[in-house]
């Protein structure tokens, strides 16, 4: 019989232990200033630094292009799927927890110490469900966090070019990538105590700008709020919306750098409804300022006007993506560090050096496929719908199909959600739901506008969706010719004589033949 998180004293292992990663973690260290200072600043482990990790994460550059995904969904559709995925997120979220709480519960039974190894999301499907759901779970989670990392990317060049556009968003990519690639250096979820802080004031600051600059700027001339017109931008503004609440593919990593882990379950849920404050005023006062013209500006700061405010924004942005690329990318260093067998490898340089080609292939990506927000959707349909939704709520289902599972298991579901049967009716719609509008139709729209993209703008285009450059016929207009210029090869040059020279008289047909044939 399987015993609750409140295990008695002479039981050797408790079952719930807060995991602690050795190399960030020394136990008996002096309590000097510095190691107070590093703690307050580095080492972080309790509710309130998942919360602001989950937060983080959560609302990263998609607050810049949900507006897009409003002018394809329309107001109230907007509205009504942003509610209702951010419940279906936190729902799955729950479920993640629970399944990692299970598989460290039976594997610290067993006595298994987890304070030098990270608990990962493929690692509690092999322990509950075997080896081919770990595989499943690896591929779609690792392909999801490795797009995920270079969207990341890509946002940066999109933002940086609305401060310098010296440089096209091409070279801004490869400046960033280099930059990015500093997250190596990040030991583990543990040590984002200060970053996830910043990151979500500097969200909360973005968010807030892109609400009132809309509303200070007021109506564009001649708006027009026409959407939803077309089904594909219909389905392609709601997987953009899926991918939006879908950032709970790191839950198990920050879960594990808890010290109490159990009281996770609530935190993803608290995490959303605030990042519900953030992403419903900003892009409701988007749309309602600029209606259909964000169709074809999927990047907000786009279409606001240039001022120091919206200049701190995309500093503030920027610095966010750096932190939620390195909150994407750490769970892949993860899975290579223990791949090539360097995950339990005290020294931060070595591990260090050995992630740095985790960080290549994201470049590399980020450069073929610039196209910052039709890649948001293309992910939330085809990956985001099986790594956080689907794949959760089946295990779940699987987990506790047998009534000495469901018995035994480590926390019973609520009574509010009608205990386990009224959970396996939840699961089953999340399911159905997420596999036929996500998957299905998301997936076809997605990718449609996906290709559409890939036509008009080509793989490797060297500034995605940037203004065309200023006509030098509008910067210095030509100067009235004379009326009897007939010949001149450009409107620009002006001949120096009033009488142009007669033009020469052609050469015969047979002397051109002949000039042809004997060209030396």
């Amino acid at each position: 019989m399987a015993s609750n998180t409140n295990g008695s004293e002479d039981k050797p292992v408790e079952t719930v232990v807060g995991g602690r990663y050795m190399e960030m973690e020394q136990d008996g260290e002096a309590n000097t200033v510095k190691s107070r200072l590093s703690g307050l600043l580095w080492h972080g482990g309790s509710a309130y630094d998942a919360w602001f990790s989950c937060a983080s994460n959560q609302v990263a550059q998609v607050l810049l292009t949900l507006p897009y995904s409003f002018s394809q969904l329309g107001m109230t559709s907007g509205i009504l799927f942003q509610l209702f995925y951010g419940l279906l997120g936190s729902w799955t979220a729950y479920l993640i927890s629970i399944l990692y709480l299970e598989y460290r519960t039976r594997k610290e039974r067993e006595k298994v110490d987890f304070r030098n190894h990270v608990i990962q999301w493929f690692e509690v499907l092999d322990g509950l469900l075997g080896k081919h759901w770990r595989n499943v779970g690896l591929a779609f989670n690792c392909t999801f966090l490795l797009f995920g990392s270079v969207i990341q990317l890509i946002a940066c060049a999109s933002n940086i070019y609305y401060i310098n556009d010296k440089l096209d968003k091409r070279t801004w990519t490869y400046i960033f990538g280099a930059c990015c690639a500093t997250t190596v250096f990040i030991p583990s979820f543990h040590n984002y105590r200060m970053w996830s802080f910043l990151g979500l004031v500097m969200t909360t600051y973005t968010a807030w700008y892109l609400t009132v600059a809309s509303l200070l700027h007021g109506q564009m001339e001649g708006v027009k709020h026409s959407g939803p017109t077309k089904m594909v931008l219909y389905f392609t503004g709601a997987t953009n919306i899926l991918y939006t609440f879908g950032g709970h593919a790191v839950t198990v990593e920050i879960m594990h750098a808890m010290w109490r882990p159990q009281k996770f379950k609530a935190i993803y849920l608290l995490a959303t409804l605030y990042v519900l404050t953030l992403t419903l005023p900003s892009a409701v006062s988007v749309y309602w300022a600029f209606g259909d013209a964000l169709l074809t500006h999927s990047n907000a700061f786009a279409l606001l006007p240039r001022n120091a405010f919206r200049d701190m924004a995309v500093v503030l942005m920027l610095i966010h993506q750096f932190i939620t690329f390195g909150f994407a990318c750490t769970p892949l260093y993860f899975v290579w560090e223990k791949l090539i067998g360097l995950h339990d490898c005290r020294s931060l340089c070595k591990r260090a050096a050995a992630r740095l080609p985790v960080v290549i292939p994201i470049w590399f990506l980020a450069i073929i496929f610039p196209f910052f927000g039709p890649i948001n959707s293309a992910v939330g349909s085809l990956l985001v719908s099986f790594t956080v939704y689907i794949i959760p709520a089946l295990a779940h289902m699987v987990t506790f199909r047998s009534a000495q599972a469901r018995e035994n298991a480590v926390e019973a579901p609520p009574k509010f959600v009608g205990r386990w049967v009224g959970t396996f009716i939840i699961n089953a719609f999340v399911v159905g739901w997420v596999l036929v509008v996500g998957f299905g139709f998301g997936g076809w729209a997605s990718m449609t506008n996906f290709i559409r993209q890939i036509d008009t703008f080509g793989l490797f285009t060297k500034c995605y969706q940037c203004p065309p450059p200023p006509s030098p016929v509008l910067a210095n207009p030509p100067v009235p010719l004379p009326s009897n210029v007939h010949n001149l090869t450009s409107p620009f040059i002006i001949s120096p004589s009033p009488t142009p020279a007669p033009a020469p008289a052609p050469m015969p047909f047979f002397l051109r033949h002949r000039h042809h044939h004997h060209r030396p």
